[in-house]
């Protein structure tokens, strides 16, 4: 065929960008193109992932980044896309504030045995956040060889909660993987929020964030105070079973003393016979088992979720060892921007928690983000929040939001998200 005028090869290229764009996109459940599959990361361990292409108005789905979202511990095809930032939600209705309106978006069930991924047998399982960090390379590897465009997207990982505790030591051993030839990939930015990066800041801010917003009196400060020292203590002494009964006896004594708060967000008004069950939602469960598994045709896989439990039972031992080390590895040893923003409602991972493993990190460029001036950032005139960045790290407090911040204050993430990746 001879195309005779510059319309014409205009045409030509976009019907070609078009079918690349087809190559590999399907039609899943909720709208946009969409893949999914299992990698099989060990022998007998199979991790699941989700692609969601944009639904911006572009003509190539690769001019914008590809973000990897990740909960960790809980399944993030289902917490993360029908409660957080997919575009509908578990009553089948639009999300005005969506991810993939503007960045293509990767869901991944981590680690092994949670949500549509699976173990052969219970020897496969991750035994700590190390091998669930090379299991996600492996992932990442096949992922980027059957969608070869994307190995030239900008690439953020973007983590909260436990995800804010993996996801460092994940991105440190991409970051190794590419630089051995492993992995082809334009990682640029690690972001973590309300992130349980150093499980025992979080738990010693506890006492004095619940006195400051009211919520305790000094008699009940000084018992929860004791009781975050004895579970600072069985953390540095290595003790994983005693840490854990100490974790439960805390957030068994604050509910007691404070009565139905919701540890999500202490502001969210709570029913008394509200039962909240932190990470388990029977509701979203119930959805994907009936709807999702059905539309990507997974009936013949084990059902999702069926091991959560497990999986993360699994993880006990080092689950409250922090991962601030990684971290400062990651500003010290690659170009990788670190990010970190929190909703300051939050009580599972308190923002005066957050800010004191930072202040007591160490690297290399540190006084640029010391001498950073802390500034507040507006969307459309409205206080949102304040931020400050220096030394390719960068810590954004959210207000009127909690441990869901992209739940509680979409504008504001939105703002966050398009500040790091400039949604291109």
């Amino acid at each position: 065929m001879q195309l005779k005028s510059s319309t014409a090869i205009a045409a030509y290229a976009v019907i070609l960008l078009q079918l690349i764009n087809w190559t590999t996109a399907r039609r899943g459940f909720g709208p946009g193109e969409q893949d999914w599959n299992y990698v099989e990361v060990r022998k007998g361990a199979h991790l699941f992932y989700w692609l969601h292409y944009t639904t911006a108005n572009v003509s190539s789905f690769y001019e914008r980044p590809l973000a990897i979202w990740f909960k960790g511990g809980y399944a993030s095809t289902g917490s993360g896309y029908f409660e957080y930032v997919g575009p509908i939600d578990i009553e089948g209705q639009p999300r005005a504030s969506n991810w993939m309106q503007h960045m293509n978006v990767l869901f991944i069930d981590n680690p092994v045995g949670t949500g549509f991924s699976y173990v052969e047998s219970f020897g496969e399982f991750a035994k700590n956040d190390t091998q669930n960090a090379l299991d996600m390379v492996t992932l990442m590897a096949h992922f980027l060889r059957s969608h070869p465009e994307f190995q030239r997207v900008p690439l953020h990982i973007i983590s909260e909660s436990y995800g804010g505790k993996m996801s460092p030591e994940f991105a440190l051993e991409l970051y190794r993987a590419q630089q051995r030839g492993e992995v082809q990939c334009q990682l640029k930015s690690v972001v973590v929020g309300n992130p349980f990066t150093s499980p025992v800041d979080n738990v010693l801010a506890y006492a004095p964030f619940l006195l400051q917003h009211g919520i305790i009196d000094h008699d009940a400060y000084s018992k929860i105070s004791r009781a975050a020292a004895k579970f600072e203590h069985w953390v540095k002494f290595g003790n994983a079973k005693e840490a854990v009964q100490q974790y439960s006896k805390i957030d068994e004594m604050i509910e007691e003393i404070a009565g139905n708060i919701y540890f999500h967000n202490i502001q969210r008004r709570a029913h008394v016979d509200n039962v909240f069950t932190y990470g388990v939602n029977q509701t979203v469960g119930d959805f994907v088992v009936n709807n999702v598994t059905k539309t990507l045709n997974l009936t013949h896989m084990p059902r999702w979720e069926a091991r959560n439990v497990t999986a993360l039972i699994e993880l006990t031992p080092g689950m409250f060892k922090p991962s601030v080390n990684f971290v400062t590895r990651l500003l010290d040893e690659t170009p990788i921007r670190m990010v970190v923003y929190s909703g300051t409602m939050d009580l599972i991972a308190p923002t005066p928690g957050t800010v004191n493993w930072i202040d007591q990190m160490q690297w290399g460029s540190k006084k640029s983000y010391v001498d950073a001036t802390r500034r507040p950032f507006l969307v459309d005139g409205f206080l949102e929040g304040y931020e400050k960045q220096g030394g390719n790290f960068s810590m954004f407090w959210v207000l009127r939001a909690g441990h869901l911040v992209h739940q509680d204050n979409p504008a504001a993430m939105a703002y966050i998200l398009r500040e790091i990746t400039n949604y291109g």
